[in-house]
């Protein structure tokens, strides 16, 4: 009976994003959480020359042509992100973000910086989080580039709005085990090519039999040329051992 009360009382409060519980939590946020949680993985790194993403797109069926799923973007020439929760609310945030850059290159005649864009992401996520009749971002995303003056930088955004700079990121369902392993294996200083093998021998660890060039997708933007170029399968298998 008593049981049955807690359940009824919490589900009351998890009908509003602007209600706090009585022990001080948002709970659609942490369902929101949990949906980052059960989405395909994705990884960033941050290297000398540039920053790597890495993402597994799930195809759940034969019938799905596999280079229609979408979970790598292209934000501007210098940015790129990936994703891991509700691609469908990941769109969105990137949409207003490629949108944000193109405003910034018309007025200012310069790229964007990155933390800009993050910024851009994330104050929306957080709106969603105070105001009645909404819902919370169901993802989470890994935004990485390289600035004007070569510094490279790597970003993750939480579903509430929260966002931090980090050196190598995965989020989604992975996140467990990908992560010792990234912190064991990656090393100041890789590469670009060192960061893709790693992060490639790292989903293919996690997927095992089920790793395959369709389902895992690939890009980097290069610390030289500024540019965000995803990788074809042929490029891939010359990186998987």
């Amino acid at each position: 009976m008593q049981q049955n009360k807690q359940m009824i009382d919490k589900m009351g409060y998890d009908r509003s994003i602007t209600m706090f519980s009585p022990d001080g939590r948002l709970l659609q946020v942490e369902y929101a959480k949990k949906t980052v949680k059960q989405g395909p993985t994705a990884m960033g790194i941050a290297c000398k020359d540039g920053v790597v993403f890495i993402t597994d797109k799930r195809i759940l069926s034969k019938l799905v042509v596999p280079e229609a799923i979408e979970k790598m973007f292209k934000i501007d020439d210098h940015i790129g992100a990936t994703a891991a929760g509700l691609i469908a609310d990941a769109r969105v945030l990137v949409d207003r973000a490629q949108l944000h850059a193109q405003q910034h290159a018309v007025t200012y005649d310069t790229k964007i910086d990155i933390i800009s864009i993050v910024k851009e992401m994330c104050d929306l996520k957080q709106v969603c989080t105070q105001s009645a009749g909404l819902r919370p971002f169901g993802v989470s995303m890994l935004v990485g580039g390289v600035e004007d003056d070569g510094d490279v930088k790597l970003y993750i955004t939480e579903p509430y709005g929260l966002y931090f700079q980090c050196r190598a990121a995965v989020i989604g369902m992975g996140d467990t085990e990908i992560e010792p392993q990234l912190e064991k294996r990656w090393k100041a200083g890789m590469s670009v090519e060192e960061g893709l093998r790693l992060g490639l021998s790292l989903m293919k660890e996690f997927l095992k039999d089920e790793f395959n060039f369709d389902r895992v997708d690939a890009a980097f933007v290069d610390g030289k040329e500024r540019r965000f170029t995803k990788l074809s399968n042929d490029e891939l298998k010359k990186l998987v051992k």
